[in-house]
């Protein structure tokens, strides 16, 4: 009498990652641990970093978390000039600047500088942990929404 599978051991079958794929996968990790770790040894420089410009307009703004989603932003003198309860991208930058000084151990509500440049970058940078972030990166709708920020702030 020979063992037949279970019918559910058919079906689990059917449902896991080909080992041709996990293979892949770990050459894929390996290749760039091998590329990043010969890039740290051998003090290659940097490269694909932002073109440098000149500052044609910034504003110090405060970005105060309440939740996933809710975000206000202020001037440093207090005044508020947003208050999001859905604050999309706006957001997405508080949350990732949050975690920065968190990191750091920095004041959360500390201003955050938004520079816009002469040759069309848009970046909000903190000089407080040298965090930064290109906001013209993140498409159109993302840059305006900073660049309102920008014009409301002056």
């Amino acid at each position: 009498m020979t063992h037949q599978p279970s019918p559910t051991f058919k079906s689990r079958e059917k449902e896991m990652v080909p080992r041709t794929l996990l293979w892949a996968m770990f050459g894929l990790a390996m290749s760039t641990l091998a590329i990043t770790g010969f890039a740290a040894l051998t003090d290659r420089p940097p490269v694909a970093q932002p073109q440098a410009g000149t500052v044609t307009r910034e504003a110090w703004i405060i970005l105060e978390g309440h939740d996933a989603q809710a975000v206000t932003v202020r001037k440093p003198d207090g005044t508020v000039l947003l208050d999001l309860a859905h604050g999309g991208f706006v957001t997405v930058v508080q949350n990732g600047l949050a975690t920065e000084r968190k990191k750091h151990q920095v004041d959360p509500l500390k201003p955050l500088r938004i520079v816009q440049y002469d040759n069309g970058r848009l970046a909000a940078e903190d000089p407080e942990t040298g965090w930064s972030v290109e906001l013209y990166a993140f498409g159109g709708d993302n840059k305006a929404a900073f660049e309102r920020l920008l014009d409301q702030s002056e």
